[in-house]
Order: structure tokens, then C-alpha cells, then sequence
């Protein structure tokens, strides 16, 4: 993996290469690189234990994360890849113009440090496995791999080590680690013949589970820095949706896969109480040495492609929606601005929009600049990785604060037009404050904190737009210029 953020490096020549790797992926590196960003440690590890505990509906978490990548290829996403920005955040302010940026910027950090957490938290626990080190170490050796090799070429080192972890996970899961754990168990048929019919049965997690993940996964994958950032690669809007298709495809035969393999693991290593142990056990039972030990590597390659993708969304976000605005407020950083041209190709006549192109340094290296911002972040994660008990925890709180925050500002800039950054700036808050306070009374896992988060949120943005003086004409005209490239 270092060797190829080596080879990433002399690609990564301006900050362009760096953020979104020249906006030039084809279909084969883009299916790959989307694939490998969305599998990481939750859907791997946690995947497996889910179906230790669930039976065949432990997919669903999975599941919810594959019919996300689906929707957002076939319905947003040549769209979005059409707006050759570099994070969520400014396509808010494309869309409903300056003031949400700072507020959606620190949702977007939040998000992405969780996710990058989450991967980490889980392979730490395959290196405790491989070589019985401490979790300090384990998280320390595994991050400080990931942080390397990230920070060498950005977001083309992330690509080339996505597409060979791609590779990996592929064999390790599906050729390998599949197939013999389902003959260790007696086979497919002995296997649901032998368990409860709950555990046989797509739907035995319960409707209500299953709308919670769609709700929580599915959505929040629209949205997702990380995802976005990898559309933003995409060479064309082709690429973006057919390309994006795929990898959704892979990721609903991957959700499926894991739950199968937890309920052999049921029959091979029966009584752990903790599922996230659950996928080193059952290879530690099931399989030789060797295969075992390419099994770890594919789980570690799904960890750390996630880990990865996600760290460097949250320092992209970090840096392009957060900080350098502050600073540039300050004077400390020169603002420039950058006129939105008309539908025609005129100037609109001095509407601004401080986007990552005008925010950034005249003069310095802005690719080292990324790097030290990726690096900051990278140990704010491993932090973070040392505290946090489960991927599946990290994973919910994340998501949750993701979507009750952010899904109805974005999807109504894309749908309705009388959207206003007021009713954006009341939807964030209100959503994101709602879903914590429902985290914290009554429990991470309450199904409430997403359902009241996302209602709290939409009366916010309708009310707030409703009584909020239309968004500017020549924004909606630049911003409806922006989609029609």
C-alpha cells in the first residue's frame, strides 16, 4: 500500500490531482475506487457479526449502503459531477449562496473523522489478532500506515491503493473465505435447515430495524463527503452513474456474502459475545494459516480503503469550508472572488460565491498545505480510534448526525426551488441538534434520533424558506448554468 502511494505521489502534481485525482477516472478505477470506499471496517466486520446475531437480515446494514450508491448514480450523480466543485459544502453554497458553509463544513468534519474511526477501531482489531499487540499499538501501526500512504499522492494514492484493496477483498471474500466457511458449516442447505427460522429469514431483523437502516445508510450515502468527493473523480457523468451502478451491485452480493458468513460462523465458533470478534474467530477456526492470513489482508484492505477515503474528505472539508474562510475573513488569507457566469456565458453582474477556487493561497504549496491538514486530522482519528468501544457505534452516530443535518438542505437544493439559506441554516441546526439530544436521553441505537432528526429538520428548511425572501435570481441562474455543462 505504500508502494503504491509512492507511485500515487508523481501523479498528485497540483491540488486539482490531489483533492480528486484530476477529475479523470474511466469506468474500471471509478467502480473500484467507489466500491472500496464504502466497504470498509462496519461492513466487513460488522457485516459478519450482524449475521452471527441477525441471521440473513444482519445485511440489511450493508444492503442499505449498496441501494444508496444505486440512487445516487442513477439520479444525482451526473449531476452533482457536473458541478466540478470539491466538497458538499459548496454545493450549498453554489446552490442557496454564502452562510451555510462553516455549519455544514463541521457536520461534514464530524462525519468523515467517524467514519475514518470506524475502520480504524476495526483493523486494530485484526492486528491484535495477527500479532497479540495492544489496541495502542495496534491503531498507532495500522493508522500510521494509512496516514502514509494518503499523504503521500492524496487522492490518487487513495485511488490506486482503493482499486488493489478492491482487488483483494474481492478474492479474499467471495473465492476464498465464503466458500470455505460454508463447507466447514455442513453447506448452504444443512446451514438453514440447522438454524431458527428467524435467523433464515431475509426480514427477521424486524421492518422496523430494516427502515431504520435505509433511513440512517441509505440516505446518508447520498450525502457523504466521502462518496462525493470519489463522484467528483468521475471523466464524464457516463462514468459517474454507470460506474457508480456497479460498485451499488458489489456492494448488495458483499451484504450478503457477510451475513452468510456469520451464520456459518454460528455453526464454527458458537457462543461469542462480543460480534465485532466474530470474523477473526471464525477464520482463526476455519482456515489454514495461509488462507487465513489473505482473508485478514482482504478485511484489512476494506478497513483501510475506508479509513482513507474518509480521512481525507474530512480534511478536505476541514480546510476548504471551515478554516480558510475563517482565516480569509481574518485577512490572514487573501479573499478573491470569482463572478458566476450568466446562462448565456455573461457575467451575472457581481454574484459572488466563495468557492474552493477562491479561497485558496496565491502563493505556497497547496498540496502541502493538504497534506499537513491530513495528517492534523489522521491523528485526531487514531485518538479518537483509542476510545471509541465499537465500528458499528461510530458508524451510527456519524451517520446519524449526517443525515438528520444535512440530507434535506442537499436534497431540497436539488428538487425544490424555494429553497433559502435560511431554511437551510434552520434545517441543519435543527436536525442535528435534535438527533444528539435523542442520542444522549435515550440511547446511539434509538431509531427516534434519526426519525425526529429528519422531521425536526424538514419543518425547519420549508418554514425558514417559506418565510425567507427567495433565493437571489442570479444565483439560480449560475447555479442552473453550473448543472447544464
Amino acid at each position: 500500500m505504500v508502494g503504491f502511494g509512492i507511485w500515487g505521489r508523481f501523479k498528485a502534481n497540483d491540488q486539482e490531482d490531489f483533492l480528486v485525482a484530476g477529475r479523470r477516472l474511466g469506468g474500471l478505477l471509478y467502480t473500484g475506487t467507489m466500491s472500496a470506499v464504502v466497504l470498509g471496517g462496519a461492513s466487513t466486520i460488522g457485516g459478519v457479526g450482524l449475521g452471527y446475531t441477525s441471521g440473513l437480515s444482519g445485511m440489511w446494514l450493508v444492503f442499505a449502503i449498496g441501494l444508496g450508491i444505486i440512487a445516487l448514480s442513477l439520479f444525482f450523480a451526473p449531476r452533482i459531477q457536473r458541478l466540478e466543485i470539491y466538497t458538499v459544502s459548496q454545493m450549498l453554497e453554489l446552490r442557496y449562496g454564502k452562510g451555510s458553509r462553516f455549519v455544514s463544513g463541521a457536520i461534514m468534519t464530524a462525519y468523515g473523522l467517524m467514519i475514518s474511526t470506524t475502520s480504524t477501531v476495526a483493523y486494530a482489531t485484526v492486528f491484535h489478532a495477527l500479532f497479540d499487540l495492544s489496541k495502542f499499538w495496534s491503531v498507532l501501526i495500522g493508522g500510521g500506515i494509512v496516514i502514509l500512504y494518503s499523504m503521500l499522492g492524496g487522492m490518487w494514492s487513495i485511488t490506486l491503493t482503493d482499486f488493489v484493496q478492491f482487488f483483494i477483498q474481492t478474492i479474499g471474500i467471495f473465492l476464498i473465505m465464503l466458500p470455505v466457511v460454508l463447507s466447514k458449516s455442513g453447506g448452504l442447505g444443512q446451514l438453514f435447515s440447522g438454524l431458527p427460522a428467524e435467523h433464515t429469514s431475509p426480514v427477521g431483523i424486524g421492518w422496523q430495524a430494516i427502515l431504520g437502516y435505509i433511513l440512517i445508510y441509505t440516505l446518508g450515502l447520498l450525502i457523504g463527503q466521502d462518496i462525493w468527493q470519489r463522484v467528483f473523480t468521475a471523466r464524464s457523468p457516463g462514468v459517474a452513474r454507470w460506474g457508480g451502478f456497479s460498485a451499488g451491485v458489489y456492494c448488495l452480493a458483499y451484504a450478503v456474502a457477510g451475513a452468510l458468513i456469520g451464520m456459518a460462523a454460528t455453526k464454527i465458533v458458537p457462543g461469542i459475545e462480543v460480534q465485532d470478534d466474530v470474523f477473526v474467530a471464525v477464520v482463526d477456526a476455519a482456515m489454514s494459516p495461509l488462507l487465513g492470513g489473505f482473508v485478514l489482508a482482504a478485511a484489512l484492505a476494506a478497513m483501510m480503503s475506508t479509513a482513507s477515503g474518509s480521512l481525507m474528505a474530512a480534511s478536505t472539508v476541514c480546510r476548504q469550508d471551515i478554516v480558510e474562510p475563517i482565516l480569509a475573513r481574518k485577512d490572514i488569507l487573501p479573499e478573491t472572488t470569482t463572478e458566476h457566469p450568466g446562462p448565456d456565458g455573461s457575467s451575472d453582474g457581481g454574484a459572488k460565491s466563495t468557492l474552493v477556487r477562491s479561497l485558496v493561497r496565491e502563493t505556497g504549496d497547496e498540496v502541502r498545505d493538504s497534506r499537513i491538514y491530513l495528517i492534523v486530522l489522521g491523528v485526531v482519528t487514531l485518538v479518537l480510534a483509542m476510545i471509541m468501544p465499537s465500528v458499528v457505534e461510530a458508524l451510527t452516530v456519524a451517520y446519524n448526525l449526517l443525515v438528520a443535518g444535512l440530507f434535506i438542505p442537499i436534497l431540497g437544493g436539488l428538487i425544490f426551488r424555494r429553497g433559502t439559506i435560511v431554511g437551510v441554516m434552520a434545517g441543519m441546526i435543527l436536525g442535528a441538534v435534535t438527533t444528539i439530544v435523542i442520542m444522549i436521553v435515550i440511547d446511539i441505537y434509538a431509531n427516534e434520533a434519526i426519525y425526529l432528526g429528519l422531521i425536526a429538520s424538514l419543518l425547519g428548511y420549508v418554514i425558514g424558506s417559506l418565510v425567507s425572501k427567495p433565493t437571489d435570481p442570479a444565483i439560480m441562474a449560475a447555479w442552473k448554468e453550473r448543472l447544464s455543462r
